[in-house]
């Protein structure tokens, strides 16, 4: 079967059930193989500029016909049985009306199938479904269940825990965003209290006050899209702001940068590495330390 993945968490989705896909996404890069596949869509938005740069580049693609574009032509040539894409956010990645608009005007024979995860079980049930859909049931259900046993281990290992620190995810820095979809969830199995977003809701512009009112005692910066080396370089639009230093987290040395490109925002199979590496943040004495290219103590990378 010829598929195309238009969408990171797809990618790694149908790699880790055995499958190679003839092409993928402008950000597909994870496992290392699909960086030589052909990019089957272009982005209107430089990816290297600055937080508060992209946001305005991508208000002005959205007025402009949309932030990403497909190259019909590679898509003719590769001639997709199944191509997989997303309906969560028309800014991460290819919007699933875009592809059917493509595979309608081409005249292709693709099925389309779409993926809107906001949950660890809307994760777990979607690759389900890709698996149903590229003929590997067997192998998606075996994948689910191993996801499934790390996700009970942290739930087990954090309900020892004596506290459950009030925890802030910013999933952009200009504007601030606090995230959403997944990450309420996955802050409060890793023993965290996450009290600026109701799980399963869309990350959202917050006012920077919001955040020094709710005083995080750990937070995360993991902008999407960004990993840890482009955060620093975006950090002065978090640490500048007033009130930055006098928060609990910060003053207890709690403040750390995440890879939001790989990690917290991507939501293939890697969720629950995420959540690992959430869990260790809310309780160091109970998990282990994340690795250094995940999640870093904002203090060593701060200018």
């Amino acid at each position: 079967m010829r598929v195309v993945t238009l969408l990171p968490s797809a990618t790694e989705i149908v790699y880790a059930l055995g499958v190679e896909p003839v092409g993928v996404s402008h950000e597909c890069d994870h496992p290392p193989a699909a960086r030589e596949k052909p990019s089957v869509n272009r982005s209107r938005v430089d990816p290297t500029a600055s937080s508060g740069e992209i946001n305005e580049q991508v208000a002005a693609a959205e007025e402009s016909g949309g932030v990403y574009a497909i190259d019909r032509e590679t898509l003719a040539e590769l001639d997709p049985d199944l191509i997989v894409t997303q309906g969560v956010c028309d800014v991460c990645a290819v919007d699933h009306v875009i592809v059917a608009e493509a595979v309608e005007e081409l005249g292709l024979d693709a099925d389309v199938l779409t993926l809107d995860v906001h949950s660890l079980d809307d994760l777990f049930e979607s690759i389900h479904r890709v698996g149903a859909a590229v003929g590997r049931d067997d192998r998606a259900a075996d994948l689910v269940a191993d996801l499934r046993d790390r996700v009970a281990a942290v739930e087990t290992t954090a309900a020892r825990a004596e506290t459950t620190p009030r925890v802030a995810v910013l999933d952009w820095l200009d504007p601030v965003m606090v995230g959403g979809h997944w990450v309420p969830e996955m802050v409060r199995k890793a023993g965290g209290t996450y009290g600026m977003e109701e799980a399963g809701a869309h990350s959202r512009p917050r006012e920077w006050e919001e955040v020094v009112d709710y005083d995080p005692e750990v937070l995360v910066a993991a902008p999407c899209g960004f990993d840890v080396a482009q955060t620093r370089e975006n950090l002065a639009d978090l640490t500048e702001r007033p009130g930055f230093d006098d928060l609990t987290a910060v003053r207890d040395g709690r403040a750390y940068v995440m890879d939001g490109h790989h990690y917290v925002n991507r939501s293939g199979p890697r969720l629950v590495d995420t959540l690992e590496f959430l869990a260790a943040l809310c309780h160091p004495d109970l998990f282990e330390t994340p690795p250094k290219d995940a999640a870093v103590k904002l203090g060593t990378v701060r200018a």
